[in-house]
């Protein structure tokens, strides 16, 4: 007969931060080869398609960084918050509104395309930070529980898209509801020689700003610190209500621009429904890359390239693209458990040291 114990973690060694998170991520893996076993799918084989096939193509590799553009950014809708120990679920919605704030900029206003697409990315960082101004406003006022109003203002977005497109932006002939197509002045170009438009210049840019705005001012350190002792933090000074309102609008802003450059680069249009998820695919996005800027952003590029590897394997061995998506799910649930490694220790008494004063011993097999 054992005992099992918990004791709460004074401090986390940095080995066990980055060791869970790549355990993590082969945990998932894992659990997602033995699914494919049973479906009678080599998973050598698939995971060899999956991520080799995918880095080693061209046309592979020019879809997968596209796509990590819009993942990247909306993941740091996600992260921001966290640093500061707050939960923005509402980065999908807060897509739907860069993009339908871009998309009206890149209708209405005509100017040159060196003017326009400016205009159109700081309508779509506009757009995202005030959809979250009213969670950022009521966490910070009377702490209202932030994961609430951020998703349930994710299913007004959607019914405000759905709205225009039935209604005063609706445009285009068709069956579908829908706006008119984006001019060409309007679309963000593809960077000469490459396959990439304009928009993966932000891979390098926002991952840089970020890192330097968390650990190079005062405002990152404020961040972080209202994130991992608040009440030291309002001792010292420091304004949560301050805090709050900056850390959830300016993630939010980060996820409008991942909604204009959805529509600029890849959807030209709204249409119903047109964002494809990567507002919630931001939340294991963030949670796997939340030691840091950078780490996010290859968190980003991990699920790229999920996404268009498994699109590779459903044409070569006819599983299931669905197979991303478990993965996913995989790594939230195994995100969830490393959270649990990270702030307990496990120690376990056997039964003849019961009524002894001895010492414990850790599961991991430390004595403490």
């Amino acid at each position: 007969m054992v005992r099992v114990y918990l004791s709460s973690r004074t401090s986390v060694p940095r080995w066990l931060s980055v060791t869970t998170q790549i355990a993590t991520v082969v945990a998932a893996l894992a659990v997602g080869g033995i699914a494919l076993a049973f479906t009678g799918v080599d998973p050598f084989q698939a995971y060899s398609i999956l991520f080799i096939d995918t880095l080693t193509t061209p046309y592979t590799i020019t879809n997968t960084i596209v796509r990590a553009v819009p993942l990247v950014l909306a993941g740091y809708a996600v992260f921001l918050p966290l640093k500061a120990g707050l939960e923005n679920i509402g980065a999908e919605g807060q897509i739907y509104l860069g993009g339908i704030f871009g998309t009206w900029v890149g209708l209405n206003l005509g100017l040159p395309s060196p003017i326009l697409l400016p205009v159109m990315v700081l309508s779509g960082l506009l757009g995202g930070a005030l959809w979250a101004l009213v969670p950022a406003f009521l966490r910070a006022k009377w702490n209202v529980n932030e994961i609430l109003t951020t998703l349930m203002s994710v299913f007004i977005a959607i019914q405000v898209n759905e709205y225009l497109i039935n209604g005063p932006m609706q445009g285009g002939a068709g069956a579908f509801p829908r706006s008119e197509s984006l001019p060409t002045g309007a679309l963000l170009p593809t960077i000469p020689g490459t396959g990439f438009h304009v928009g993966v210049l932000f891979l390098v840019v926002v991952p840089v700003l970020l890192h330097l705005l968390l650990n190079r001012t005062r405002l990152g350190y404020e961040i972080t610190m209202t994130g991992s002792n608040p009440e030291a933090a309002g001792q010292a000074g420091m304004s949560k209500f301050k805090i709050y309102v900056i850390v959830l609008t300016l993630g939010a802003a980060f996820a409008g621009l991942a909604g204009m450059v959805e529509i600029a680069a890849n959807q030209q249009r709204l249409t119903s429904q047109w964002s494809p998820g990567y507002g919630w695919t931001a939340i294991p996005i963030a949670l796997l890359g939340r030691r840091g800027a950078f780490q996010t952003a290859l968190a980003g590029f991990f699920f790229a390239i999920l996404i268009v590897g498994s699109l590779q394997m459903q044409s070569a061995l006819s599983v299931s693209a669905a197979l991303a998506s478990v993965i996913e799910a995989l790594v939230i649930l195994f995100l969830i458990t490393a959270e649990f490694v990270r702030s307990y220790e496990v120690y376990v008494e056997t039964e003849r040291n019961f009524g002894r004063d001895l010492p414990f011993v850790n599961v991991v097999g430390k004595e403490s």
